[in-house]
């Protein structure tokens, strides 16, 4: 894998930033940026020697520090896990009923409570 460096020029001119004002607010210096930009691959040799070991692509195993989409994959996994033995069920209900089952009990006390004032109000 490789640093593209037409894309990070891309991305700035997207945001409306120069390629020396990312550096800035990354912390790297210049130097070591326009070398990573100059070499074949960035990734450590030895990533590249297990994925090469496995016949595969290090991108096949290497994630992004992202534990939101992790959660997000989980959940889905577990919809349809439970949409496989209940046929009947509308997933959408069941991402929203395991969704609500992470929160506190508390919070979704405080929620039924709002919409049951909004409710008597509306009649």
């Amino acid at each position: 894998m490789r640093i593209s460096l037409e894309i990070i020029k891309d991305k700035c001119r997207k945001q409306n930033i120069t390629v020396s004002e990312l550096l800035k607010r990354a912390g790297v210096s210049r130097n070591a940026f326009y070398t990573l930009a100059r070499v074949e691959y960035v990734l450590p040799k030895s990533v590249r020697a297990i994925a090469k070991s496995l016949n595969i692509s290090p991108s096949e195993f290497l994630t992004e520090d992202n534990n939101e989409m992790e959660k997000m994959k989980l959940l889905l996994n577990k919809v349809d896990e439970i949409a496989r033995k209940h046929k009947n069920i509308d997933r959408d209900n069941i991402r929203h009923t395991l969704l609500l089952m992470r929160e506190p009990p508390i919070e979704n006390l405080r929620r039924a409570l709002t919409r049951g004032r909004k409710s008597h109000i509306h009649r």
